[in-house]
């Protein structure tokens, strides 16, 4: 899920962020987080960490880069100067379907993608919460992981933060659509990225696109949640957004195999 995003201020969801019940909690449940841009700093220091650690042991033809990124099928490299066989998510490294989301080798990639986590992250924890912003980021991640299982390649590598972050942008369209806000500059910014995302080669549109819709769904079942049982209703839309990706996954590996 190669890169393209770059993040911006959105003052509208500064605003909406700084709003919060009399118990603590955002506008839409969460707990208010004492520190909102910890948890996007917790996430850049594990892609940080990933990327020291393939840089460190050979760059794109390091083993732990094929043990990390997205592979459908197994497929053969070259590490070490020896062929190796790596073994694909249908064959059973289901692992791939999150650990390639926190994997880059390129500074180039790394940089954009944290670059926009570092912007987006702390705006939207501080909208939904902890819980509920990880909700979205991961869930993001791994829908943008599932059509990349089923659209891509059955033997290219598919590496980056990528699908997240335009879960994130997702949900940042919704929270401003919620709150009547002005989305026309969110959606050129966003515009802007899917345009770069299906011109350039080398990019992963499938876990843009994957990325993006997962985060539109979760956030809009998150901040449209109805106030009586908002929590469970959260709950439920989430869990069910997880088990509709598991069966995709379910119903992809058959195929393949």
């Amino acid at each position: 899920m190669c890169t393209a995003a770059v993040g911006f201020q959105c003052p509208t969801c500064v605003s909406e962020g700084t709003k919060s019940t009399r118990s603590g909690r955002t506008a839409y449940g969460g707990k208010r987080s004492a520190n909102p841009a910890l948890t996007s700093q917790v996430l850049i220091a594990l892609n940080v960490a990933v990327f020291l650690l393939i840089q460190v042991t050979g760059g794109s033809s390091s083993a732990w880069f094929y043990r990390f990124a997205l592979l459908p099928w197994r497929g053969v490299a070259v590490v070490d100067g020896q062929p190796q066989v790596f073994e694909g998510v249908a064959n059973g490294a289901v692992w791939q379907l999150v650990t390639s989301t926190f994997t880059h080798v390129d500074l180039w990639h790394i940089g954009f993608n944290m670059v926009a986590l570092w912007v987006l992250g702390p705006q939207l924890e501080a909208v939904l919460g902890r819980t509920r912003f990880l909700a979205v980021y991961f869930l993001s991640g791994l829908a943008g992981s599932v059509l990349v299982y089923w659209l891509s390649g059955i033997s290219t590598p598919t590496i980056g933060a990528s699908g997240a972050l335009f879960g994130l942008m997702g949900a940042l369209l919704v929270v401003v659509y919620k709150v009547h806000g002005d989305v026309r500059s969110i959606l050129m910014w966003i515009g802007l990225n899917f345009v770069i995302t299906f011109l350039a080669p080398f990019i992963s549109w499938q876990g843009h696109l994957g990325g993006f819709i997962g985060g539109l769904l979760i956030a809009a079942a998150f901040v449209y949640a109805p106030k009586a049982n908002r929590s469970r209703w959260q709950l439920a839309a989430a869990v069910a957004l997880g088990i509709l990706l598991v069966l995709a996954i379910a119903a992809r590996t058959v195929v393949l195999v």
